[in-house]
């Protein structure tokens, strides 16, 4: 008994200095975001600023279009992207759950072999530019991430095989209830878990991503959060370019562009940690599906 808890205790400080070795980057940024831009040029980033100022938020919000106009995209994307991702996959996975499904072993084998192999960034560019012309609209930003996931298909198959409780779906059958009907009232209400998981995962990669965009987006207008961080990161010069900057810049005479990019960096990061409570419970039961089979 003694053991065990000498064992707990051990586990228990082990994960504590872990997640605050996680915490630490996100308090030095946002520590650095509210530091005044020539104490940063001076003294390098801080914990505890000798002056705290909120400039380079002020300057962001100033003139907030183009910030908000990016947080709008993000959203939007997210919320749609997630969303239709999940009842694309689920779709998917739901079929090839049921061991009497034709060509189910065919059918697995080639999702999992896309875990394996893509089409390389040249010919999926070809296919999303020249035959689905979806470059500088919002769908670029929404269709590269449905079409799919296959870790997900498996873990979301593997739940429905495992946790779906078989005599319920076939009790629903015997009344006459319909595929689609038990699969929207009984599979889906059941799944719960593994659905907040993988919506929580999909929720991070849509509202993260800046490689579609920077790949098939050069019409600022449909900019997200993310790519609109990872123009400024590129070239700073962009603030000084656009136009709607540029008249303040003239009227100050500082641009705080490291506090502009660390605030940008807080802004742009703090939905996922305010979202991400909300999921957290589901995590353990979601990811272990299948490790303990009663």
């Amino acid at each position: 008994m003694k053991h065990n808890r000498i064992e707990q205790t051990v586990i228990h400080v082990l994960f504590i200095l872990i997640a605050i070795g996680c915490l630490i980057p996100f308090l030095l940024l946002l520590s650095a975001s509210m530091t005044d831009e020539s104490m940063i040029i001076r003294d390098g980033y801080s914990f505890f600023p000798a002056e705290i100022s909120l400039e380079s938020y002020r300057f962001i919000f100033e003139d907030s279009s183009l910030i908000f106009s990016a947080y709008g995209i993000s959203i939007l994307v997210t919320v749609v992207g997630t969303f239709a991702s999940l009842i694309i996959m689920t779709l998917l996975a739901y079929p090839l759950s049921k061991q009497d499904l034709p060509l189910r072993n065919p059918l697995s084998f080639f999702i999992f072999f896309t875990m394996l192999f893509n089409g390389g960034l040249v010919s999926t560019y070809l296919m999303y530019t020249n035959v689905f012309d979806i470059k500088n609209t919002i769908f670029a930003l929404i269709v590269p991430g449905l079409l799919v996931n296959a870790f997900y298909v498996i873990l979301l198959r593997t739940f429905f095989s495992v946790s779906v409780p078989g005599p319920v779906l076939e009790s629903a059958h015997i009344d006459g209830a319909g595929e689609f009907r038990i699969f929207f009232q009984m599979v889906l209400p059941l799944s719960l878990p593994v659905l907040a998981t993988v919506g929580l995962f999909q929720v991070i990669h849509y509202w993260n991503d800046w490689f579609n965009g920077l790949i098939y987006i050069t019409d600022n207008r449909y900019y997200s959060i993310q790519v609109l961080l990872n123009t400024i990161l590129l070239n700073v010069q962009y603030l000084l370019e656009n136009a709607d900057y540029s008249s303040r810049v003239e009227d100050s005479g500082v641009i705080p562009t490291q506090g502009v990019r660390l605030a940008i960096a807080v802004i742009g990061v703090l939905p996922i940690l305010i979202a991400y409570p909300f999921f957290q419970k589901y995590f353990v039961k979601g990811l272990t599906v299948g490790a303990i089979k009663g």
